[in-house]
This record gives structure tokens, sequence and C-alpha cells, in this order.
């Protein structure tokens, strides 16, 4: 006998030793810990001869670390409301929205009757879930548009929440309902042309005149501006130059929103600047209770763990779309899903997936009772954006030519989650904040 073939017999009987050791183990087994008792139930019925391996209960792919037992029933009830709304009412609007730059007011005061602006604040007519109800929302919107969980981030963590944080009782009694039900549209007005990742040097400014301030200035790339009736604008004040919140009117004289045109991501929802022209803003319109940088910053870390769940509900779709295309396209006489890389590119998908829904879930919990710092969030935005763009990538590529064509919908995730990457903090900026966190020295200059 060679000496590969002796190997080869030692390994062969070796494996048949190691089956029949835990063969018996498992047959004479007394107790099973009782820890996930119901995942261990395949083990206590094992039978003489049987694969140890084999489990008599199905643990099903879509969620391998069981995540949804990690949920309250309240939680599992909103995210099945969410689904459903997300399938009859964003779902058959989303091509023409994406193809023709389209985007249907309707849709506001549709997610307003199910309950899902603004649902993490209590009261003035909001559901007061979870900020995890909130992420699971943001998922299943994503799921169908990144587009459309913009506009829904954008109404309730940018501008609803700084309301509700910062905001007087006049102001929360005033605007909230409405912006609860989607009768208001609101905006968040942060970036200018030339200070994205730097806000702090904004050079659009409120001048004290007394009872009101007068508001000079520009911010670009802001979702929903060119239909929003209630801008939230922050800006210096003259006198300390500090920064602070101004709810900026749409019938307040000087005030204009231009769309911006040709854009190639988030097409399914609108997008513009907002330009101020010496616009009156009364006193009663500053948010009184923030001022410094302290207030965009709260408002951002609030809408960028929602973003995070929604980056992997997008890449949740494409994964499943993916799967769906290659069990039915046949090439060579068999499923595409039948080759090693495919099934290696599915695996890669579903690992990070998994593991990342996990995390934005633990993040989430931490931030319920207080213990989560923005550092978190930051590697919860940075980590779900990046792997779901690059999951969209790959499953768009599993498709081949037909990958390109929106009728299959992975293209469409893939230009908008380009976008997603890239607002409320690039990958880059994140490392940087990490970066910082790791050394104690910062490195953005």
């Amino acid at each position: 006998m060679s000496a590969l073939g002796a190997a080869r017999s030692i390994a062969l009987r070796d494996r048949q030793h190691v089956i029949r050791r835990c063969q018996s183990t498992l047959v004479n087994q007394v107790s099973v810990p009782t820890v996930g008792s119901s995942l261990w139930s395949g083990l206590e019925t094992a039978k003489p001869g049987a694969d140890p391996f084999d489990w008599d209960f199905d643990l099903h792919w879509k969620d391998m670390l069981l995540l949804d037992r990690r949920f309250s029933e309240e939680e599992m009830l909103i995210k099945e409301t969410a689904k459903r709304f997300a399938e009859s009412e964003l779902m058959p609007r989303v091509l023409k929205g994406f193809r023709e730059e389209h985007f249907d007011q309707g849709i506001f005061k549709a997610m307003g009757s199910a309950g899902l602006l603004g649902s993490f604040i209590h009261g003035y007519g909001c559901a007061g879930a979870s900020p995890t109800a909130y992420g699971l929302i943001a998922r299943e919107v994503e799921k169908v548009d990144s587009a459309y969980r913009s506009t829904l981030s954008v109404q309730s963590s940018l501008v609803m929440h700084p309301i509700n944080l910062f905001g007087s009782e006049e102001q929360k009694e005033r605007f909230l309902p409405r912006l609860a039900t989607g009768d208001l549209i609101g905006c968040f007005g942060l970036t200018e042309p030339d200070h994205g990742s730097d806000p702090s040097g904004m050079k659009t400014r409120a001048h004290d005149k007394g009872d009101h301030y007068v508001l000079s200035g520009a911010k670009n790339w802001i979702t929903n501006s060119p239909i929003a009736d209630i801008c939230l604008v922050w800006a210096k004040t003259d006198t300390d130059e500090k920064v602070r919140g101004f709810l900026v009117e749409r019938s307040m004289e000087g005030l204009s929103t231009p769309k911006i045109e040709g854009k190639f991501s988030l097409r399914a929802s609108p997008t513009g600047m907002i330009q101020l022209d010496e616009v009156k803003v009364p006193k009663s319109n500053v948010l009184p209770g923030v001022t410094g940088m302290r207030g965009p910053f709260a408002c951002l870390n609030s809408a960028r763990l929602g973003i995070a769940w929604g980056a992997w509900g997008a890449a949740e779709f494409c994964l499943e779309s993916a799967r769906r295309y290659t069990m039915d396209r046949q090439q060579f006489g068999w499923p595409l899903a039948a080759n090693q890389l495919v099934q290696f590119k599915m695996a890669n998908a579903l690992t990070e997936i998994t593991i990342g829904l996990n995390a934005v879930l633990q993040a989430t919990r931490m931030k319920e009772s207080g213990e989560l710092h923005s550092n978190v969030i930051s590697m919860m935005k940075r980590n779900s954006c990046s792997k779901a763009l690059e999951i969209a990538r790959t499953c768009r590529d599993m498709l081949g030519g037909n990958g390109i064509v929106d009728e299959y919908h992975i293209i469409r995730h893939v230009c908008n989650l380009e976008a997603v990457n890239t607002y409320e903090g690039t990958a880059d900026i994140h490392a940087l904040v990490l970066g910082r966190a790791l050394t104690g020295l910062p490195a953005f200059k």
C-alpha cells in the first residue's frame, strides 16, 4: 500500500472512530444544557447510527442567530406593520420613482397613518415605541429603497427628534403632531456647499435684530428640501458665533429650496438646497434647548443608528434576490447556485448580514440603557453601510447582465447605497473617529 493510501485508511478509521464516539455520547447523554434547549433537541433524540449533526429542527438561514427572539412582542408587531406597509405602499411606487426621479408626497401621510414617523417619541401623536422598533422600521423600509428610508429618517431623527429634545413646549405642540401625521414635511440643513465633513466651518449666519434673526447663507444636499414645509437650519449667530437651530417655515420670505437634478442615487426621494436670502425668523422659532455643535450631532447620531439598520435591510433584499435568481437560473445543466463560487459569495454575504444585524441590535439596546457612546455609532454606521454596499455589488454580479436591469432591483440598491455610504459621515471620516478613540490623537487635519 502506498503512503498516500495508508494515510487515507488511517484518516477513514479515525473519522469512523470519532463518529462512533459522538453517537455513543449522544445516545447515552443524560442531560442537555438548558440554555437554548430547543436548539439541542436534535441531540436528545439522536439514534444509533444517525449522523450526530443531522439536526431534527429547522434553523432558517435568514435568522441563524435567532435575532427575532430578542425583540419584544410590541417590536415584532411594529416590524410586521412596517413590512406590510413597505410591500403594499412603497414597492408598487419604487420603479416609477426611480426611473422618473419622482417622489409621491402621499407617502408621508401614508407613513403617518401607519405610525412610522417619529415612532420613538412619546406623546404629540407619536407611537412612543423603542429605538429598536425604529431600527426595525428603517430595516423594512430600506428593503424596498434607501430613498424612502432617507425621507423617513430625516423626518423622524433630524426634524422631529431635535424639536422634541431641544424645542420649547409651544414648538412641540405646534409642529410635532402634524409632522407625525405627515401633514407637515421637514428637512435638516447642516451641510453647506463648502462644508461637508467639517460642518463647524459653516458660513450661514443669523443676525440678531431684537425680536427676530435674519438668516443668510446656503445649505446643500438636503433630503426633502424641495417639498419641505419646515426647514431646521443650523447657523452661527453674529453675537457669539454659537451654532443655533432655527425653524424656517416655507412661507418666510427669502427662502428657496431648488431641487438638485440628475442624481444617479436616491432618485425616489427629493434632494435639494436651502437658500436663505435675509430670511426673517422670529425668536419663537429658535430651538431654546441647545447651542453649539452638540445640537446637530445629537440629531445625526440618532439618524446614523437608523441608517445602520436600514443598510442591512437593503443587503438582505439583495441577498434574497440573488439566491432566488441563482436557484432558478440554469447554466451548464445545473443551477448557478450549485457552483462553489456562487455559494462562497452568498455565504460571505449571509455572514456579514447576520453578524451586522446582531451588532446594531446590541448598539441599540445600549442606547436604550443609556450606555451607547457616539464612537460605537460611528462603528455601526461605517460597518453597516460599507458592508451593505459591498454585498449589493456582489449580488448584482451574480445576476450577470440582468443585474443591471432595474426590474431586478439590485442595481437600484447599489446606486442608493453609494449615497448612504457617503452621507452623515463617510466611511473614512468614521474611521478617523475610531482612530481617535484608539489613539487619543485626532487626525482630521
